[in-house]
């Protein structure tokens, strides 16, 4: 029990971590081996490992913590991010962790962990030792990847609980995707919330900006069911969009 109340606050930690604390390899391996044996910590995947609350018997380290340490850098993203700001509507049983190093999917207490790759280092912030887009990147990234976000009809109640959305960082995030797709579908999807979200006409303006005449398809899916033609955003979207919720149809891009 020697470095267990250091365990705790470490929470989730490597090997490293323990060879750091006792100042020997050999050391480490001795306290991993014998703290598992007696429950106190537990193995969520090679070289990661989580301590075990004696009054809980439950990992001391939740979800958000465990997918910020899958990986170097890794940072919890997409649905999982939602989840975080307490904007999710719906039981996910997917941890989605982003991150430059590619990890293997791997379970623990009942949940899937996924990697992500990404080459943005932006809008991630840093909170109680978790790692997680802010939510503007979150909205992006959701308008980018709706099959992450539990589809359109799961990412639209997420928006709709929103008070708030910084225009200036949603451009920044736009800007460092720079894609005209993207464009197309943050202008679209957030001009229907733009009363609510407070954002200026301007962030629109700059959208539009950016598009061309090539017309799409807002999602996949969509060439299967009615749509309409949104000439604005030269894109082919639901005959109402906000109906999506209603409908309760997978739109994964």
């Amino acid at each position: 029990m020697k470095y267990y109340s250091r365990l705790i606050d470490l929470a989730c930690f490597k090997r490293d971590d323990i060879e750091a604390m006792t100042g020997n390899r050999a050391t480490a391996h001795s306290v991993i081996e014998a703290y598992k044996k007696k429950g106190l910590i537990e193995s969520v995947r090679r070289d990661l490992f989580v301590t075990i609350s004696l009054e809980t018997r439950q990992p001391v380290a939740n979800r958000f913590v465990i997918a910020s340490r899958a990986a170097p850098g890794a940072y919890v993203a997409y649905h999982s991010a939602f989840e975080y700001h307490g904007l999710a509507n719906q039981v996910c049983y997917e941890v989605y962790a982003a991150s430059k190093t590619r990890f293997r999917a791997f379970e623990h207490g009942g949940l899937t962990y996924r990697h992500v790759p990404t080459s943005l280092d932006a809008g991630v912030d840093s909170k109680n030792d978790v790692r997680v887009t802010d939510l503007e990147r979150t909205v992006v990234d959701g308008i980018d990847n709706f099959e992450k976000v539990g589809g359109l009809e799961g990412f639209l109640p997420c928006i709709g609980m929103i008070p708030y959305l910084d225009s200036r960082k949603l451009m920044d995030y736009l800007n460092a995707y720079d894609t005209i797709f993207l464009y197309q579908k943050a202008g679209y999807i957030l001009e229907h919330y733009q009363e609510a979200l407070k954002l200026p006409a301007f962030f629109f303006d700059a959208c539009r900006s950016k598009i061309t005449k090539s017309k799409r398809y807002l999602y996949a899916g969509l060439r299967r069911v009615a749509h309409i033609q949104d000439k604005s955003w030269a894109l082919y979207v639901p005959v109402d969009l906000l109906a999506v919720t209603r409908q309760g149809a997978s739109h994964n891009e």
